[in-house]
This record gives C-alpha cells, sequence and structure tokens, in this order.
C-alpha cells in the first residue's frame, strides 16, 4: 500500500529503493507536531478537588460526591490520554531528526502512512492498516453499549 501524496513525490518504498521524504515536507510535519506539542504542553493538568475531605462527612447533595467523583474520573483519563500523546510527540519529533529517511513511514510494513493520516495526527506510527490490525475487534473492551444499562 503507498499512499499517494499529491503527485509531489513518488512513493518511498519498494523492492530495491527507499525514496524520504522532501525536507519542506518533514519540516511542515516537524512544524505540526512542535505546534501539538506546544498546545498540549499549554493545558494545564487537570485537577478536581475533592468536595469532601472526611470520610464521614456527607454533603448537602447527595448527588455532588457521585458526580466528583466522575469528574475526577474524566480528568484523570483526560490526562492520562495527554501524557500518551505527549510521549508519542516527543518519539516523532525524534525520529524526524535523527531518522529522517524513516519518518512517515509505518512501523510494521514499511508502506507510506497516508497523507491525510499524517496530517490529522503527525505522531501517527503506523499505516490505516496495521492499525486496524492491532486495534480489537468491536473497539474498546472498556467501552459498553448505551442500551446495556436500560
Amino acid at each position: 500500500m503507498s499512499a499517494h501524496f499529491s503527485g509531489t513525490r513518488p512513493a518511498r518504498f519498494n523492492q530495491t529503493t527507499s525514496i524520504p521524504m522532501e525536507p519542506t515536507e518533514l519540516a511542515h510535519y516537524e512544524r505540526l507536531l512542535k505546534a501539538l506539542e506546544k498546545d498540549l504542553l499549554a493545558k494545564a493538568t487537570l485537577r478536581i478537588e475533592p468536595n469532601r475531605t472526611d470520610d464521614a462527612a456527607i454533603g448537602e447533595d447527595e448527588d455532588e460526591q457521585p458526580l466528583n467523583e466522575m469528574l475526577q474520573s474524566i480528568a484523570s483519563s483526560r490526562n492520562r490520554n495527554t501524557s500518551l500523546v505527549l510521549k508519542r510527540i516527543t518519539r516523532a519529533l525524534r525520529k524526524a531528526r535523527q531518522a529522517p529517511e524513516d519518518f512517515g513511514l509505518c512501523e510494521e510494513c514499511e508502506e507510506d502512512i497516508e497523507e491525510g493520516r499524517l496530517k490529522a495526527m503527525p505522531y501517527a506510527e503506523l499505516c490505516v492498516d496495521c492499525q486496524s490490525k492491532r486495534d480489537p475487534r468491536g473497539g474498546s473492551k472498556t467501552r459498553r453499549n448505551p442500551f446495556e444499562f436500560v
């Protein structure tokens, strides 16, 4: 599977030769990665303070504690996801600097990662086909059917 890059460059991978990404194109993706990194770092770590400090204390609103716990869980998940994306951005920037000939290549099949995927996720390590082979069938195991609780 070769990506089609607006006709500006040929597919980089074939049996005999690998054509690296053009320096201007690589610089474009580095700028995208740096902008994403800056944006994520500018967002402070989300923290929700507990609404009670004493386990024996009962708040005035009985729904307040479960809501607060849910917000803490959401904040924790968001922080964890942000941290993972920042690690992937750092890795992609390192690859662009240290091994520019490999930037934009799928780490599994060594084919070009599609241009649209790189524009959306310049830190992508895998092409769509290889990523779909890694992803569990039917989505995440933590997600549930919305009608399961009805």
